[in-house]
C-alpha cells in the first residue's frame, strides 16, 4: 500500500502539487492501493487535493 507520508518523505525535492500528482502516477504503477494520511504541504495544494490525487493514482488524470 502506497501512503502519501511515505512519498513526501521519500521525495523531498518535491516543491509544488503538479510535481506531487507526477510522482503519484510513477507510483500507481508498482502500486495497488493508495492511502492518504495527511494533506500535502504545497501552498498550490487545491481546496479538492484527495480527490485529484486519487485521480492521479486511478488513472482518471491523464497525461497532458
Amino acid at each position: 500500500m502506497l501512503h502519501l507520508s511515505d512519498i513526501l518523505l521519500q521525495h523531498k525535492d518535491i516543491n509544488t502539487f503538479a510535481e506531487l500528482i507526477e510522482v503519484v502516477k510513477l507510483r500507481a504503477k508498482e502500486e495497488r492501493f493508495f492511502r492518504m494520511d495527511l494533506k500535502p504541504p504545497y501552498p498550490d495544494t487545491p481546496l479538492n487535493w484527495e480527490l485529484v490525487l486519487e485521480g492521479a493514482f486511478s488513472g482518471v488524470l491523464k497525461e497532458e
